[in-house]
């Protein structure tokens, strides 16, 4: 019978009938030893082909055994004793601090993630997470940078325990878990704004932490390749559930960390089998799959998944009846057997209908007792000696980064009532008698009076405890405590006053956009000596669209392999030029990705004690609306730089359409506290606001903000800067220009407009003098959200008794008129001041989805158009009885708005 056609056909064989030989020894192998031995053959066979270093697809699969041999495994350097202790402390205070909390309060939090993930962090915690000062030879000086540890949000509880044990917390911390308003309480999860002293990462928003970890391990490489910090010593670890891995951020740049090499980098995936509300995979397998997608990506992958009992009973499965019945048992049904009897367990599991002999037999060897310790409790997870095994295993490997998928029970020791149950996310509390329980399986010294009271107590062994000891040794010999954030950067010399005074001066006649503009400005930035490299610029594959070109053969294009072919420019003056210690992060379409970069970047300052100068520059629309939860993490992660918003207006993109047409990201950003955001009409507003964020971010008293510009590719010619403007354009508000040749006598009214539509306004300024007898003054409004947020704390202030008022207020008061807003945003936008504005408030704006078409039709449909403004005006003033009621219609009529 002839052989299926085969992609391989395509190769020609130079011995077809060696090949075929080959072909019919694994037939022979088939019929006389059956297909497993087949299979196991050919898994052997591909493995000492990978180690002998030939080029041959990886498989995919593995069997359900763990990656390390036993009899490989590496001497463990601990005293296990100690440390089983240790770690008891810890399970116990994580236990007591949830469950107190919510006896007083009924706060929350979560027990049986850190239950079942407790060996994974104190092995590494006791052996192999680096503090801040590991390897650094002037630690009084600020250290170096560490590992940094993604903690798995639900886990924080054990964190918190564990820093109790060291004497980083005291007990009535702990009773104030959950518990922020007074100031000194503990965040719910690893919030860096709410406790900056510990937190450097939050992570409980599922998917950002797996992705922050790996731009983090890849922008530590960045770091070393541009010579700024040698992080080669550092480590990211980033603990994840498996139910977290469905998030589509969770996976997204896998293939990113392999194609780079991130071998300082190793997730660890708790693969306790269930997610919130049940199991993970009910009807398949985690574990393999994730195995499967790890490995197709480049990842090296270690699975930690049977303990210690498993060793002997798996040693004698010779036939693979045991390792194949494993692998074939549904997730759900092995969270059912870690729950159920031993008969139930002989039954199901070992005499499951068409069951292996072998299987069976082996089945039978094994008394009750041992039964319940397999599939109770023994899982690798839940062993030092494991954990540590896959850790090391993680650590020396080379050339890839690596991911542990290490099984557990989820509320492992805390009782029949929380272990492997689908509801025990929700549990949040012990009763007594799970609490005794607990006391006695992890053997604590904890004497039955102490339950006498309502709050079950805290252990704690005492300061010059073994137990403390040891903790604090350990923790002195990897560099200081973990998880630590630090900050010992100095403030960064401001730059030459040059580059803003260029913008300053305006464009003479030379039409150019305030994109462009705030490209030169930071390009001849980073021409400034002392912090010129500082600057990381991040873009999401559309460098060319913002006119960044002239940056890519001067500051170059960051590839840790350098440009290893011939770009088809080169001979061009701006050619595509990669470099290994290039400047630019050029993503590619992923702004997820782009974010993660830039988070990376923004906190550098802490994480290692370089502050890095970042601008994240994007197509508007693609921005906030896809990303806020990103930026959300960034302000709670402390970050420090400018996202720049360009391409921005709902009218302003000249025939992109609905997908592509911004009208609202300023919206989104104003319920940003930390972001400083702007709308600039100029250049020379660009250059003013981009100082000003240097000074705040970078200057002796930093803040921890992060600046949002918006900027436009509409060109037009920049006019100088007028004196006095300043300290409006900061605030968000200056009157730009008077009315002028009107009478006295004539209507009046105010024009705010930000951004582009300054331009509209100032046009509709001159219609209205010219054809109606109407002055109208125009204000460049740079920031309707600045002047909310000073509004808001006046209003707070007066609350308190002071006598403050908001700066708009005081900018408008007095002046004549009406007032009349409008801006390429929707009104909510403007909106944001009304209430402080003395004046009759009017605004418009672009409300609704974008369309294809020419600037000017889309701003005639909008209604935002300088005829349309001037519409608006007279109607407003005809509302007043200021003009005649039929002037509007006129209006209309004269400029085709009706048509």
């Amino acid at each position: 019978m002839s052989q299926p056609a085969s992609q391989l056909d395509q190769i020609p064989d130079r011995d077809p009938s060696e090949t075929a030989e080959w072909r019919e020894s694994l037939d022979a192998v088939v019929r006389q030893a059956g297909p497993q031995r087949a299979a196991r053959l050919l898994q052997h066979l591909a493995e000492h082909a990978c180690r002998a270093g030939l080029d041959v697809p990886p498989q995919l699969w593995t069997p359900y055994l763990n990656t390390v041999p036993t009899a490989a495994e590496p001497a463990y350097p601990g005293d296990l004793d100690l440390e089983r202790r240790i770690t008891a402390y810890n399970r116990w205070n994580a236990a007591a601090m949830v469950s107190r909390g919510n006896q007083r309060a009924g706060l929350g939090g979560h027990i049986a993630t850190y239950a079942s993930a407790a060996w994974l962090y104190e092995t590494g915690f006791q052996h192999f997470f680096r503090g801040k000062d590991w390897g650094s030879p002037r630690p009084e000086a600020g250290g170096g940078s560490g590992d940094q540890l993604f903690v798995q949000g639900h886990a924080s509880p054990g964190v918190y325990a564990r820093a109790f044990l060291e004497g980083r917390l005291t007990e009535g911390q702990l009773d104030r878990f959950r518990q922020e308003a007074a100031g000194d309480g503990l965040p719910s999860y690893p919030h860096p704004r709410r406790l900056p002293w510990l937190w450097e990462f939050p992570t409980v928003s599922m998917g950002l932490g797996p992705l922050s970890a790996i731009y983090q391990a890849r922008f530590n490489r960045y770091l070393e390749h541009r010579g700024i910090k040698d992080t080669s010593r550092s480590r990211v670890w980033a603990f994840l559930g498996d139910g977290e891995m469905d998030e589509p951020e969770s996976t997204a740049a896998l293939a990113l960390a392999a194609r780079e090499r991130l071998d300082n980098l190793t997730f660890v995936i708790n693969c306790n089998l269930q997610r919130l509300d049940g199991p993970v995979r009910p009807n398949f397998k985690i574990v393999q799959e994730l195995e499967a997608q790890f490995r197709a990506a480049g990842w090296h992958v270690v699975k930690s998944l049977w303990g210690e009992a498993w060793d002997p009973v798996l040693a004698r499965d010779t036939e693979g009846a045991l390792t194949r019945r494993l692998g074939e048992v549904p997730d759900a049904q092995f969270q059912t057997y870690a729950t159920r009897d031993a008969a139930y367990i002989r039954e199901h599991f070992f005499g499951a209908p068409g069951a292996d002999p072998a299987l069976r037999a082996l089945g039978a060897s094994l008394d009750d007792a041992r039964l319940l310790e397999l599939f109770h409790t023994s899982r690798a997870g839940h062993e030092p000696r494991k954990v540590y095994a896959a850790y090391r295993a993680a650590v020396e490997h080379r050339g890839a980064p690596t991911v542990i998928l290490t099984q557990t029970v989820k509320g492992h020791t805390l009782g029949p009532g929380f272990a492997s149950r689908n509801a025990n996310h929700q549990m949040k509390k012990l009763t007594v008698k799970e609490f005794r329980a607990l006391r006695d399986l992890l053997e604590l010294p904890v004497p039955d009076s102490a339950f006498d009271g309502d709050l079950v107590p805290y252990a704690h062994p005492g300061p010059d405890s073994p137990e403390v000891r040891y903790v604090r040794e350990r923790r002195a010999a990897l560099g200081g405590p973990a998880p630590a954030r630090r900050v010992a950067a100095k403030p960064l010399p401001a730059p030459s006053a040059k580059p803003f005074e260029a913008l300053a001066k305006g464009s003479g006649q030379q039409e150019i956009a305030t994109t462009m503009a705030f490209v030169r400005l930071v390009k001849d930035l980073m021409r400034e000596k002392e912090t010129g490299r500082r600057w990381v610029p991040v873009v999401p594959d559309e460098a060319r669209t913002f006119g960044m070109e002239s940056l890519f053969p001067s500051a170059g294009l960051y590839s840790p392999t350098g440009q290893t072919y011939d770009p088809v420019d080169r001979d061009q003056l701006l050619y595509y030029k990669e470099a290994k210690d290039g400047q630019i992060l050029n993503e590619g379409i992923t702004e997820a990705g782009s974010l993660a970069d830039f988070t990376a970047a923004a906190t550098a300052y802490a994480t290692h004690g370089e502050p890095m100068i970042p601008f994240y520059i994007f197509y508007s629309m693609f921005g906030w609306q896809r990303t806020a939860d990103q930026f959300w993490a960034l302000a709670d992660q402390l970050g420090r730089g400018f996202v720049v918003g360009a391409t921005a207006g709902r009218t302003t993109m000249t025939g992109e359409g609905l997908q592509h047409a911004d009208g609202h990201s300023h919206l989104i950003a104003s319920t940003n506290p930390a972001a400083v955001s702007y709308d600039p009409a100029f250049a020379y507003e660009v250059g003013a606001i981009v100082r000003e964020g240097l000074r705040r971010m970078y200057g002796p008293d930093s803040e921890n903000v992060f600046y949002y510009l918006t900027v436009y590719n509409e060109p037009k010619v920049q006019p100088p800067m007028p004196q006095g403007v300043e300290e409006g354009i900061l605030k968000g508000l200056y009157r730009y220009r008077q009315a002028a040749g009107t009478p006295a006598d004539a209507p009046r009214l105010q024009l705010l407009a930000s951004g582009t539509a300054v331009h509209w306004a100032l046009e509709a300024q001159r219609l209205l003098a010219e054809d109606w007898g109407v002055a109208a003054d125009v204000w460049s409004a740079p920031s309707w959200t600045e002047l909310r947020r000073d509004a808001l704390e006046c209003d707070a202030a007066r609350l308190r008794g002071e006598d403050r008022v908001p700066y708009v207020t005081r900018a408008l008061h007095g002046a004549p008129g009406p007032v009349l807003a409008v801006s390429d945003w929707m009104r909510a936008v403007p909106d944001q001041i009304a209430p402080w504005v003395e004046q009759d408030w009017t605004s418009l704006g672009t409300d609704g989805f974008g369309l294809s078409d020419t600037r000017e039709a889309a701003r005639r449909h909008f209604g935002v158009d300088a005829p349309s403004v001037v519409r608006a005006a007279l109607a407003v003033l005809a509302r007043r009885g200021e003009v005649k009621p039929e002037t509007v219609q006129e209006a209309a009529a004269r400029y085709g708005l009706d048509a």
